[in-house]
């Protein structure tokens, strides 16, 4: 199965919102690596996955109380 790759901007700005969101991406198994660029100024989340779709993964941050923007090319 191919590995999609999406991007998302977000409100993650600091070490402290990255430790409160890692639990709730952790948790989701179909998640295989994730990463949060603090330091670009849309604080880009980064996700590898074969098989969650985008919808599912905003719902996630959001539901852990963060602001999340699907990137389009």
């Amino acid at each position: 199965m191919e590995k999609n790759i999406f991007k998302f901007k977000t409100n993650i700005n600091c070490m402290g919102c990255v430790a409160k969101v890692t639990p709730t991406l952790n948790e989701i198994s179909e998640i295989e690596n994730w990463e949060v660029d603090i330091r670009n100024k849309d604080k880009v989340l980064t996700i590898e996955t074969q098989s969650l779709n985008q919808n599912e993964i905003v719902a996630a941050v959001e539901k852990a109380g963060f602001k999340i923007e699907k990137i389009t090319n």
